[in-house]
């Protein structure tokens, strides 16, 4: 099941029960753009037509990151452009988003997502973003840039500036805790503190329903907590047990950001 939620005027968020998913829609007086595209081609056709019934404008394809939950919808959306930072691009072209989607499916022992993800085709951006970059959609402007290092690093968030809304994709999290298998725990509230900096009104996350900034200020300060756990344990302060026992989230979800803060120094 799938419903549309209108966000603010003429801005839509596509909100999915599978992986509580969020899925993003802006339009403008000449295109529209699409903000991620699904788990795969399924997912994709599915968004693909419910766009359709709200606007026929000419589309492009923000990628907010590389994870498959996000990007594997793509191809759905037909030979339009592409918008992604270069690590996006470079995670899809290698397969790993893909190996790890489906690593995911198999371990929930879910065999026909695990197949639809195999079948679908990678596009990798062609409209790289490194730093920060602008769409005009006719009458209304799209703000593109990479925050720095946070949920993965090459995350991408939007802003559409008369709206008030930026769409975060995975650095803001909402109904479950941020994801730290791919990030960079130590700068990950930088990257949110960047979101707060441009003022929104609302902000949407990759999962879980729209947030206003109260919202995410108090994320900040829980991924702060967690940055100043993990130079603890590096610096021999407090053991990874202690770090575990003071964390703001889950100890499975620390553990994680432990590792990577560890692997990413």
């Amino acid at each position: 099941m799938a419903r549309w939620v209108e966000v603010a005027e003429r801005v839509f968020v596509r909100r999915h029960a599978t992986l509580d998913l969020s899925l993003g829609l802006v339009v403008g007086e000449r295109a529209c753009l699409v903000v991620d595209t699904g788990a795969d081609e399924e997912q994709g056709a599915e968004f693909a037509a419910a766009v359709r019934e709200l606007t026929g404008l000419p589309w492009s394809v923000l990628l907010t990151h590389a994870h498959f939950d996000h990007c594997f919808g793509t191809a759905a959306f037909g030979g339009c452009p592409v918008w992604g930072h270069p690590g996006c691009r470079a995670e899809l072209a290698g397969g790993g988003a893909r190996a790890d989607g489906m690593e995911y499916h198999r371990s929930a022992g879910d065999a026909a997502a695990a197949g639809r993800l195999a079948d679908a085709r990678a596009v990798p951006p062609d409209r790289v973003v490194p730093d920060r970059a602008e769409i005009d959609l006719g009458g209304r402007r799209v703000l593109l840039w990479h925050p720095g290092p946070g949920h993965t690093g090459h995350d991408l968030v939007a802003h559409v500036p008369d709206a008030g809304v930026v769409f975060a994709g995975d650095l803001v999290e909402q109904g479950a805790p941020p994801a730290f298998e791919d990030s960079f725990p130590e700068r990950w509230p930088d990257a949110v503190g960047e979101i707060l900096a441009a003022g929104p009104r609302i902000v949407v996350p990759g999962h879980g329903d729209p947030v206003d900034a109260a919202f995410v200020a108090g994320q900040r300060a829980e991924l702060a907590a967690v940055a100043e756990l993990c130079r603890a344990v590096r610096a021999g302060e407090i053991t990874e047990a202690e770090a575990v026992a003071r964390s703001p989230y889950p100890a499975a979800f620390t553990g994680h950001a432990l590792a990577r803060a560890a692997a990413s120094r």
